[in-house]
């Protein structure tokens, strides 16, 4: 297992994963399956952070804010495409992304290239009713186009539905 993946499953029970600069999810604890999704029922092509907010059915109806969540990945987007032009992959992923999803083509538009690497959300999770969430992006330095995303609790109910939510 790579060094990353080790970590991502060693930082149980907070929910971790891995992702690439075009938010490809290269590997996942069982905390963070059980918190969005099972991401082994996906296929490859469809483990990307981004599509799964923009066009998967359950994950779409899942953040309370999801302009703002929406916005911070489109920026974060941008700001992988600045700095990674040539890969066709990303400008695929933007492409479709656009030519599907009218708030992505609006909020793309604005060219806003803001990247947040720390803030909260706040999710409707199917099973444990409402969370709140804080997040911390992290990006090591041996690997910079990697992001670890670590969720924490953001206050003691959220906790408890955590709790609940990774006990099953």
């Amino acid at each position: 297992m790579p060094p990353l993946a080790r970590l991502v499953a060693d930082l149980s029970p907070l929910p971790a994963m891995l992702m690439n600069h075009r938010y490809d999810i290269l590997a996942w604890n069982a905390e963070m399956a059980r918190l969005l999704l099972d991401f082994d029922t996906l296929p490859p092509a469809r483990r990307n952070a981004m599509w799964l907010c923009l066009m998967h059915p359950r994950i779409r109806e899942f953040y309370v804010d999801r302009e703002r969540v929406v916005r911070e990945g489109i920026a974060h987007l941008r700001a992988a495409w600045a700095a990674h032009p040539e890969d066709k992959a990303l400008t695929d992923l933007i492409t479709e992304f656009t030519a599907h999803d009218e708030e992505f083509a609006r909020l793309w538009a604005e060219r806003d290239v803001k990247v947040n690497g720390r803030g909260s959300k706040v999710i409707r999770h199917p099973d444990v009713g409402v969370l709140a969430l804080h997040f911390e992006v992290l990006m090591p330095l041996e690997d910079p186009d990697q992001r670890l995303l670590i969720y924490r609790a953001a206050d003691d109910e959220s906790q408890s539905a955590l709790d609940r939510l990774c006990a099953r």
